[in-house]
């Protein structure tokens, strides 16, 4: 569950004073609407345990279960040495349905804008012509992108798509269109296939993602398939620390 969603269940009028309420439960509930109301944002140092014994007059160890289950709920992150922060929230992207970026993160009521870095038609490898089910001297379109939430860079997109299924590709405004919604109404989805591991990014994907070369990035690899073509592929790279993947089944 995300962070929003977390603090968004959480009534900001909600009574600390319940006495049904475990008093642990109590800290918790306190330091949940704190940072729903704003008064700690991501990243900023929250009160240390010792203030919270003064302010609730209860054991150290009933404050510390408090802060331990808020950090193993990924809310708080503790620094040895320097104290409790609030966490970095991680957005969720679901695995159980093909989505555009773009409405994920609209969906969590934040901000998306992607910059283009590539458009091009070049002559298919030998590699990603076997891929594709072509021959070597066909060509395809490719496209690489970076994608932003509320200014934060959370995925670049490297794209590859077949021109038999999606001949309009090129001429695509890529800055309101992303290729996922262009690709569903041009290529209506048959099937798809994909991956996940966690890879260093390369110099030029770090740079991208503003990000360090050593931080470790979720990369999803994705095949989709239309009329019993292989439509697209792409790879989507995640910085790790501010990106999960998520689903469930019903």
């Amino acid at each position: 569950m995300g962070l929003a969603l977390r603090f968004g269940e959480i009534a900001l009028d909600h009574q600390l004073t319940q006495e049904n309420t475990p008093i642990f439960q109590r800290i918790k509930d306190y330091l949940l609407a704190g940072i729903a109301a704003g008064r700690w944002k991501e990243g900023d140092v929250i009160p240390s345990e010792q203030a919270l014994v003064k302010q609730f007059g209860v054991s150290r160890m009933t404050v510390n279960r408090a802060v331990r289950e808020l950090t193993s709920e990924q809310v708080l992150t503790r620094r040895q040495g320097a104290g409790t922060y609030v966490a970095q929230q991680k957005y969720q992207a679901t695995l159980l349905e093909i989505k555009s970026i773009a409405d994920e993160v609209r969906a969590r009521g934040h901000l998306h804008r992607s910059n283009l870095q590539v458009l091009e038609q070049v002559k298919a490898s030998e590699l990603m012509a076997r891929q594709f089910g072509l021959a070597s001297s066909k060509t395809l379109f490719h496209s690489l992108i970076v994608h932003f939430e509320n200014g934060v860079p959370i995925q670049v997109e490297d794209r590859w798509v077949n021109p038999g299924c999606a001949p309009d590709y090129m001429v695509q405004d890529f800055a309101t269109i992303t290729p996922n919604e262009y690709l569903m109404a041009a290529a209506p989805l048959q099937g798809a296939t994909y991956s996940i591991e966690a890879l260093s990014a390369p110099r030029n994907i770090a740079e991208m993602l503003a990000i360090d070369m050593k931080q470790p990035c979720l990369v999803l690899r994705r095949q989709t398939r239309s009329a019993g073509k292989i439509a697209s592929i792409a790879t989507m790279w995640h910085p790790g620390h501010r990106y999960q993947f998520a689903g469930s089944f019903s």
